[in-house]
């Protein structure tokens, strides 16, 4: 116990000694890391299960991590003025899921993660048609090319539309409706309330759709699926902490690594070699979501991250 005391007090002085954008960047990379790990599960175990009960158990474990939290709090994070807000991204928040979920188990993973880049490009524009915020060129000018860079994935009319790629993108429409709901939580709450109301009311929403469709466990999906909670609860709270650490645009150019490490894992694992044009309408929309983050940065606002995201 002594010498793990040590250690610890040991990483933590060489973690304090480092400057917090290197903090955050390093912070940052361990959340792509988790995000594309579990993605990559929740793509594994849909071959046996549903998408709606892996996201019930995603939410489970997800809680179950935040419990100890919640509880050393003595349940004061908890507190809030606005709890039908909170109800209300809950719904958006597993509608979204579900549709992620799903496509991850009919398109390759690294077509899924350049689709999901394209959500900051929805925000804005939902930003300006539903939040008042004024009429900027660069923002149209970024929507514009975040959506040319959706078509280069999609090629509507050259190749048939996949089933998959049409709900990672309708799933990218609700997570920026959902990240319109933070930016107005955001004013009153904490993160951490947040993203707890988030753990509890996806639990409650999942809970009867996952009910109606539910397929007998295996211990071994029961194991991975406990895998994907605690890798969802570590890439939150590594995004929420990078934020905290620096500017967020220092950040951002980091958040391409999904796409890296979800190809990666597609090729070794799931035998997905990514085309040409994954890459490129990728970029495309990644460059288009890093134009509105760093003219936001800019301007004072900073760019908003949703601390529950998949």
């Amino acid at each position: 116990m002594i010498s793990y005391r040590m250690d610890m007090s040991g990483f933590r002085a060489i973690w304090n000694r480092q400057s917090p954008t290197l903090r955050g960047i390093q912070l940052m990379c361990l959340s792509t890391i988790a995000f594309a790990a579990m993605h990559a599960l929740v793509r594994w175990v849909t071959q046996d299960l549903p998408p709606i009960q892996v996201a019930f158990f995603r939410n489970l474990f997800g809680l179950m991590v935040l419990l100890p939290l919640l509880i050393q709090s003595r349940f004061e994070m908890l507190r809030t003025t606005r709890i039908g807000l909170h109800a209300a991204r809950g719904v958006i928040n597993i509608l979204a899921m579900f549709l992620f979920f799903t496509a991850l188990g009919l398109t390759p993973l690294a077509t899924v993660t350049a689709l999901g880049f394209t959500a900051p490009i929805f925000m804005a524009l939902l930003s300006v048609l539903f939040l008042g915020e004024r009429f900027q060129l660069y923002r149209w000018l970024a929507i514009a090319f975040g959506f040319a860079g959706m078509l280069i994935i999609l090629r509507p009319g050259v190749i048939p539309l996949d089933k998959g790629a049409i709900l990672v993108t309708g799933s990218a429409v609700l997570w920026a409706v959902a990240m319109m709901q933070i930016k107005i939580l955001s004013r009153t709450d904490s993160s951490v309330t947040i993203v707890a109301y988030m753990g509890i009311f996806l639990c409650v929403f999942s809970i009867i759709p996952a009910i109606w469709v539910w397929t007998p466990v295996s211990w071994e999906n029961l194991f991975l699926m406990a895998l994907i909670g605690v890798l969802g609860s570590t890439a939150q709270v590594s995004l929420s902490q990078a934020f905290k650490e620096t500017d967020p645009t220092a950040l951002m150019p980091f958040d391409f690594l999904k796409l890296v490490w979800t190809a990666l894992i597609g090729m070794v694992v799931f035998a997905e070699i990514p085309d040409i044009y994954t890459w490129i309408g990728g970029a495309v929309i990644f460059g288009s979501g890093l134009l509105i983050g760093y003219r936001e940065h800019k301007k004072g606002a900073g760019p908003e991250k949703d601390p529950a995201a998949t």
